[in-house]
């Protein structure tokens, strides 16, 4: 997958977007020819196909799709493209809250984090789609840069809905290692969107927020499950296309993301300890924290009962398999968190039957 200079234009966006230039807030039209539609809410026949639409695909040839095979490049590619889910951000009609849900919504330590995540995402995808010489894999990541745009537009109106206070957003910058920051924030989806899968459904489950906020929320975290199922594909083609010595290179620039990931999480961990959020956390020393570890943290605060890690990974797992359950079995996906989370509830059980073994103290 050779990469390319980058040039001035993202192919198929309504506008120019040079690389030297900030993004601009307003929400273009998708890219590659792909249209919202009408969608609203009197019309549940037509939202429910569109929604079947977005979670159920299969690639109509037959055989093994080999990851570095045109034949798995394209049906990649094919898979998000035919997947989009055509809502407008703009007719998503927030429901009204009582008071006690309002205030446990606006109390969430991740607004913040959340709207600059999706903002640095767009930016971070579209740089990287742009620096591709491949044209599938430009479109699916550009179109996977613009959803991500989408999503902050809807995290956006989210906040404003509910009057919940932002600090100033920082000035989003175009990476200057743009497929370092494809893989940062690749990686970076794949473990926060698995925990979301089970915060969302202990959500669901526990009724700590209305069941129509849940529901409105949904294609969001649905789409999530899209973006790294896309990232795992990329990521096996790429490794595939690669020779030996860029192979072991591209190997150390994983191992030196996740470790970047895992001391990035560690220091957002010590500056809500210290309830100092700074800038690390998206906000001024002194004001709200800032959790960045909230989706392995929070069940807390989805849910008035009582889960366990190994309870809540449990969770996590289901719902990770479910959302990939109606997208082709051919196509990889994620597992580098499911598998530590299956490790953490074997050792957790057998931590447990080691001490239930071991003798009491007379």
């Amino acid at each position: 997958m050779r990469a390319r200079r980058p040039g001035n234009i993202f192919r198929g966006m309504s506008m120019s977007l040079a690389l030297d230039k900030p993004l601009p807030e307003a929400l273009p039209p998708p890219p590659g020819g792909l249209a919202l539609g009408s969608l609203d809410h009197g019309d549940p026949a037509a939202i429910a196909a569109a929604d079947h639409a977005a979670r159920h695909w299969t690639w109509p040839e037959s055989g093994r799709l080999r990851p570095g095979t045109a034949a798995h490049k394209r049906a990649a590619a094919a898979m998000f493209r035919e997947t989009f889910n055509p809502y407008k951000p703009s007719i998503i009609q927030w429901p009204q809250l009582d008071p006690a849900a309002q205030e446990r919504l606006t109390g969430l330590p991740i607004w913040d984090i959340a709207v600059q995540t999706e903002g640095k995402a767009r930016l971070r995808m579209l740089a990287y789609a742009q620096a591709l010489a491949d044209r599938d894999w430009q479109a699916a990541i550009e179109q996977n840069g613009w959803e991500e745009w989408r999503h902050k537009v809807v995290l956006s109106d989210l906040v404003r809905s509910y009057g919940i206070g932002l600090e100033p957003e920082p000035p989003y910058r175009n990476p200057r290692d743009a497929e370092w920051a494809y893989l940062v924030t690749g990686f970076s989806e794949c473990v926060d969107s698995f925990f979301a899968f089970g915060l969302f459904e202990l959500a669901k489950r526990s009724g700590y927020f209305p069941i129509a906020l849940v529901d409105t929320f949904e294609p969001v975290i649905q789409e999530e499950a899209r973006h790294i199922l896309l990232f795992a594909n990329w990521l096996a083609a790429h490794r595939a296309g690669l020779s030996l010595p860029r192979r072991l290179w591209f190997e150390c620039r994983v191992l030196a993301v996740w470790a970047f990931l895992g001391w990035e999480r560690i220091g957002f961990a010590r500056g809500m300890d210290n309830d100092k959020a700074g800038d690390k956390a998206g906000g001024k020393a002194g004001g709200k924290p800032q959790d960045n570890n909230f989706t392995l943290n929070g069940s807390a605060a989805v849910s008035d009962v009582d889960v366990s890690v190994p309870e809540l990974m449990a969770i996590c797992l289901t719902e990770n398999d479910r959302r990939f359950a109606g997208y082709d079995a051919r196509l990889l996906r994620p597992t580098t968190t499911p598998a530590l989370a299956r490790l953490a509830i074997r050792l957790s059980g057998l931590f447990r039957r080691r001490r239930r073994a071991a003798p009491r103290p007379a």
